[in-house]
């Protein structure tokens, strides 16, 4: 009986002296080197800005109104959150660009173009072609928008 008693607080002891270990997680560290030909600098990554570009597609001139037209906000405001949040944020890079301040870089009609014939922009146009190349080439999705919702996107996005 007693050396199954020594065995039983041997048991005993074991379980309780594992359970109350803290164990810190693992910390992982990388670092990252180049070689002189991999270095790019940022500059050469940025796709350019150009407002004169219209793009390829069925829109050639898009005249904005002073103010912006209140349904045609909401309306694109919906279609970007249903179709565009997945690859798109308003103020910051996800897997497309972000769409605070487009205008900026782009002209309305060169916006619309890119949402209704993103195939063809992405192989011919050379600003998209240049952010098909900064956004890891993951290509943009047609999302079949009409002319109207590319017009309700086009008015939303002067808002933001």
């Amino acid at each position: 009986m007693k050396i199954n008693q020594l065995f039983f607080y041997i048991f005993l002891g074991l379980i309780l002296g594992c359970g109350n270990e803290k164990k810190e997680p693992k910390k992982f560290t990388y670092q990252r080197t180049q070689s002189p030909d991999q270095v790019v600098s940022k500059e050469i990554n940025e796709t350019p800005v150009d407002l004169n570009n219209k793009g390829i597609g069925p829109i050639k001139k898009v005249v904005f109104t002073e103010k912006t037209d209140p349904v045609l906000v909401e309306n694109g405001k919906s279609i970007f959150n249903s179709k565009c949040t997945a690859c798109h944020n308003i103020n910051r890079r996800l897997i497309g660009p972000p769409m605070k301040g487009i205008y900026d870089k782009r002209s309305p009609e060169w916006v619309m173009n890119i949402i209704l014939n993103p195939d063809e922009m992405l192989k011919k146009d050379p600003i998209a072609v240049a952010l098909l190349k900064e956004y890891n080439n993951i290509m943009m999705l047609n999302q079949n928008i009409t002319e109207d919702q590319a017009r309700a996107l086009a008015e939303y996005f002067r808002t933001l």
